[in-house]
This record gives C-alpha cells, sequence and structure tokens, in this order.
C-alpha cells in the first residue's frame, strides 16, 4: 500500500510542474522522486503521468490521483492537530479571557482544584474567544457578557469596576465619582495588555492623549513617578493595592462596570464540575 510522504510528493509535483523544482522544494534527489512516483503508480496499478523525452505531465488518471492525495493528506493532518489538542487537553487547562482581571482569582482556583494539570492562559477579543471555544483550542473562556447557545454552558464568575487613579493635586480628585467624558481630553498613561477595555480609550475618549506602555515595570515606574491619571479598577486594586499619593474615583458609565461570565462546552461541564460547585457557594456567600 502507497504511504502518505508519497500522496505530498504527488501533490508536489504537480503544484511545481516539474520533478526537478518538486525535488527541489521536497529536500531529495529527482531520482529518488522518481522513483517513489513511478511506485506509487505500481501501486494504483495506474499511469498518472504523459511523459516524454524532457517532459512530464499529469494525465487524467493524475489529476484525480491529487484531487484525492490532496483530500487524504487533509485528512491525516486534521488528525494529527486532532490528536495532538485533545492530549494537550488532558494534560493543560486552557483558558481564554477577554480581560486580564478575571484570571488573577481563576487561574489559582483552577490550580487548587486540579492540581494535576497545567493552567495556560491568554487575551482575545470576545468573538475570537467564542471562536476558539468552538474549535477546542480552550476549555474555558471568560466573557464581558453572557452567550446563550446550545452547544455551551454559562455563569456568571464576578465583575469589575473601573476607576480614574488620579493625584491629590487633580483638580477632580475631590470628585465621589466621574464620566468618562469628565476626563476626556487628558493625558493619561495606559497599559497595553487590557484586553476588551482598550476600546474605552479609543472610543469614548477620543480627545486623550495615551501614553502607551508595553512593558509591566516600565508602567509601574511611570506610575510611581508621574502625576498622570491612569486607569485602575476594583479588581485591581484588590490584588495589587492602592499606590501611594493617589485617588481612586469610580468610572459612572456602564462600559466601565463590567459583569463577566464563565463559558465551557455542555460536554465539559461535568469535567469542571468542582469549579462550578466553587462558582456556585462563592455566589451564595455573597447573597
Amino acid at each position: 500500500m502507497f504511504e502518505l510522504h508519497q500522496l505530498e510528493q504527488l501533490i508536489a509535483v504537480a503544484e511545481c510542474g516539474t520533478l526537478s523544482r518538486a525535488a527541489e522544494k521536497l529536500h531529495i534527489s529527482q531520482p529518488a522522486l522518481s522513483r517513489s512516483i513511478q511506485k506509487l503508480e505500481s501501486e494504483l496499478q495506474a499511469e498518472l503521468f504523459l511523459r516524454s523525452k524532457n517532459k512530464i505531465e499529469l494525465n487524467d488518471n493524475g489529476n484525480l490521483a491529487v484531487e484525492c492525495a490532496r483530500k487524504v493528506v487533509g485528512q491525516a493532518e486534521d488528525m494529527v492537530e486532532q490528536v495532538r489538542s485533545y492530549d494537550r487537553n488532558q494534560r493543560t487547562i486552557f483558558i481564554g479571557s477577554c480581560a486580564p482581571a478575571p484570571l488573577w482569582e481563576l487561574s489559582p482556583v483552577l490550580s487548587s482544584l486540579y492540581p494535576d494539570k497545567a493552567i495556560s492562559t491568554e487575551m482575545k477579543e470576545p468573538d475570537q474567544l467564542l471562536q476558539g471555544l468552538m474549535r477546542s483550542d480552550y476549555q474555558i473562556i471568560i466573557l464581558p457578557e453572557p452567550v446563550e447557545s446550545d452547544e455551551l454552558y454559562c455563569t456568571r464568575w464576578g465583575e469589575e469596576h473601573l476607576m480614574f487613579s488620579l493625584p491629590p493635586a487633580h483638580p477632580l480628585s475631590g470628585s465621589k465619582a466621574l464620566h468618562l467624558k469628565d476626563m476626556d481630553g487628558e493625558t493619561m498613561l495606559l497599559f497595553s495588555r487590557i484586553g476588551f477595555w482598550q476600546r474605552i480609550p479609543s472610543e469614548k475618549m477620543t480627545s486623550s492623549h495615551f501614553l502607551v506602555q508595553q512593558n509591566t515595570y516600565d508602567f509601574e515606574e511611570l506610575i510611581r513617578h508621574s502625576a498622570l491619571p491612569y486607569f485602575s479598577s476594583d479588581l485591581a486594586l484588590k490584588q495589587q493595592g492602592p499606590e501611594p499619593n493617589r485617588i481612586f474615583i469610580p468610572i459612572l458609565d456602564p462600559e466601565a462596570n463590567i459583569t463577566y461570565y464563565l463559558a465551557v462546552k455542555k460536554q465539559s461541564r461535568k469535567k469542571f464540575s468542582a469549579l462550578f460547585q466553587r462558582i456556585r457557594r462563592s455566589m451564595d456567600n455573597d447573597t
């Protein structure tokens, strides 16, 4: 029976047009490629090429064989990816989140509940997270709104409320609360890796100038040694503590006050039953 690499070689010949170019692409000698193709023809019991002294081209059999080969190779690649993905999922819990703060609590909770699993996290836009969950790139995703689907189980995870961090000398530092428009036009510090929160400065504060920092250390140093405003949140204050000589003022806009939702495929609900029990207990304690 023919082997998968022979089908890949046949496809290469079809795409390159000549044996010499195909051999160069495959990093094998032309005689070796020619022998492999002849062996494939023998195993199929059909000639695949029209051969002349200085030319070789696919015949009708060959065109059909190439079409079938592409399907077989594609299915083989899908099989490899599915098996590898399944193996990774057995050893690792992959989490996708729309923002950094939900991961601060979820990651250690999962580590304590599933100590034999590694935890892998990344941030993406909500639509990318949903697509990734359906492709099994993630086992758990965190979204800024609930999702309704016959294939997914979704539950409330928690809340985050943005704040402005202002120096005491700022004209608005005595405010009990502010709207985004109240600070529009200011020069502010902004950390780059904030997930979907990036929409607020780009959509709601278009007159402001943001000094975007890619490096955590640089951002924290600027916070300590400058009087520029920046965004914080109740979860950031809980995680990191407040910076001295700063006033933290809640933002009233609905866009700045988010409820997070955790979603998994329904078939994974039993696998993460311990997590959902923990969530239910936490919600009961809150009420």
